[in-house]
């Protein structure tokens, strides 16, 4: 299973940087909608990351710089293979969400909600790009395995 986790992150890795590089290279065309998803996507890795390593938590919807989403994109991935490496995917961790209610997962539900947390915000980004009149990436998981 930790094989196949690895795989998710290296694929959820490989999409974020593209997303960020296609925005990087038409930031005059796209709208403040999808710097926010492309921001919110990679807050919610580090969020769940940190929750599992107890570290401090990114705010959701937090803006960082743009020039530093390349780095925590790879900061994520690094932390994601960490703690599938040395972790027990099925131990439970007890987190507060962002309003402040707690709740108990096991690690492998927190990190495959962040896989499939990225998934969906991907596709709602590649929906803002074709609006903006930008090509949407091509970013099924099948794409990335051919």
């Amino acid at each position: 299973m930790k094989e196949k986790l690895i795989d998710l992150f290296e694929y959820t890795y490989h999409f974020n940087a593209e997303m960020i590089k296609v925005i990087a290279e038409s930031r005059a065309l796209v709208d403040d909608k999808t710097i926010s998803l492309i921001n919110h996507t990679l807050n919610a890795q580090q969020i769940w990351n940190a929750r599992i390593l107890g570290e401090t938590t990114f705010e959701v919807w937090q803006i960082n710089p743009f020039e530093s989403l390349v780095e925590i994109n790879h900061t994520n991935f690094l932390k994601s293979i960490d703690i599938i490496r040395n972790f027990d995917p099925d131990q439970k961790i007890e987190y507060q969400n962002s309003r402040g209610t707690k709740f108990e997962n096991t690690i492998f539900e927190m990190l495959f909600h962040a896989v499939n947390h990225s998934t969906y915000h991907r596709g709602q980004i590649n929906s803002l790009l074709k609006q903006s009149g930008l090509t949407p990436l091509l970013t099924d998981y099948i794409f990335y395995k051919r």
